[in-house]
């Protein structure tokens, strides 16, 4: 754990059931805008999921805007139509509403519609040099934690992928309204919840900006989720199970915006690229075979998870299996598929996998012990 860290984080973020009613009030008291945008997806606005926030903007004079052609794993020239809508529009203000990847596209249409940088020129670690418009963000699932994230992950080819980081991505505002992401299907709220587990496990074990600060939200972030993530999939209208999934996605958001995550997401990554299957499902895949590669050397942060879970386990060993079974067991019971051979990937498939992995190096020089292209065709094996 290093001596010297920074921690950053969103600017303010508000917890309360049913604000999606009320948004047009919240933006007008902090941002007085004139013009919103809102950037989602269609399943979204076909769903009706936003209709009582559209309306809100609209009784409050902010003249929305909508953007509902965002896809899953969102290809640049989406991010690009949507940043010339903003422009064209004159939108003063961007909100991000929906999953993951509607909140990564509204964060660089943020900065996008001032016209000062292109995208091309952001890919990388804090490499934006632009200012940005005032950007909200309301999730509508308990999983990305990107509404306190300053990272935005587009699809650049066919099976790759290039990320932003840099802390203009910031949030002025995080909304969390459970009431949104209540009646989520089983198998999003279980990918989900998975993937914001993955974000504490892999924070707390990060191995070069592991800090208190991420440590405390990753342990608070993981009881939650871990705790209610069965309840949140087997009653899903439970606005208690749903605020806490909500919340805890959160604080791992917030725990691995500063502690970055390492090989789960390393080997995740090509599962979505490939066979496009879901991010927080792909996690789910491989996650307790790179938990078992990692315990020759993380064994003591995974015993110390699983003491704060209060698993059972009288050694440093006997913990971090108490956890690794924890965490499988948890993944069954959600009903979620767990293998890659249930996902209609081949064996032969997997030497594949395995050297695209090794283009995740942002990623792997985060995992607490290091992997080359055999051990990762490994892991994969041991998945399929």
């Amino acid at each position: 754990m290093s001596k010297t860290f920074q921690f950053d984080s969103v600017s303010s973020i508000l917890v309360e059931d049913g604000s999606a009613e009320r948004l047009g009030d919240i933006l007008a008291d902090r941002f007085s805008p004139s013009r919103t945008m809102l950037v989602t997806d269609s399943g979204i606005t076909k769903l009706g999921l936003a209709d009582t926030a559209l309306a809100s903007l609209t009784k409050a004079g902010l003249d929305p805007v909508i953007f509902d052609d965002v896809a899953a794993d969102p290809a640049e020239n989406i991010v690009l139509d949507a940043a010339q809508l903003a422009i064209s529009e004159g939108v003063d203000i961007v909100v991000g509403f929906g999953g993951g990847s509607s909140m990564d596209v509204a964060k660089l249409v943020a900065i996008l519609a001032r016209g000062e940088q292109a995208l091309a020129d952001m890919y990388g670690v804090g490499q934006v040099r632009s200012s940005r418009l005032p950007l909200v963000l309301l999730p509508t699932t308990s999983g990305t934690g990107s509404e306190v994230t300053p990272i935005s992950v587009v699809t650049t080819g066919e099976h790759t992928k290039m990320g932003v980081s840099d802390p203009t991505l910031f949030a002025d505002l995080a909304v969390l309204d459970a009431t949104l992401t209540t009646g989520l299907p089983r198998h999003i709220t279980a990918a989900t919840g998975i993937d914001a587990m993955v974000h504490a496990i892999e924070a707390y074990t990060s191995r070069i900006k592991k800090n208190p600060i991420s440590d405390a939200l990753a342990i608070r972030g993981l009881a939650m989720l871990g705790g209610n993530i069965v309840a949140a999939c087997e009653n899903p209208d439970s606005l208690e199970a749903r605020r806490s999934m909500l919340i805890g996605a959160m604080l791992a958001g917030q725990a691995f915006a500063n502690a970055p995550v390492g090989a789960v997401h390393a080997l995740a990554y090509p599962l979505g690229g490939r066979f496009h299957i879901p991010h927080g499902h792909s996690n789910s895949l491989v996650l307790p075979h790179v938990l078992k590669f990692n315990a020759s050397v993380a064994s003591g942060l995974y015993a110390e998870l699983a003491d704060s879970l209060a698993l059972p386990g009288t050694s440093e060993a006997g913990k971090t299996q108490s956890f690794i079974k924890w965490l499988t067991d948890l993944t069954e019971a959600t009903g979620i598929e767990m293998r890659l051979r249930d996902m209609a990937i081949a064996e032969a498939d997997l030497s594949m996998l395995a050297n695209d992995a090794m283009d995740q190096t942002r990623l792997l020089v985060n995992n607490p012990r290091d992997v080359s292209e055999a051990q990762a065709f490994e892991i994969y094996q041991q998945a399929w």
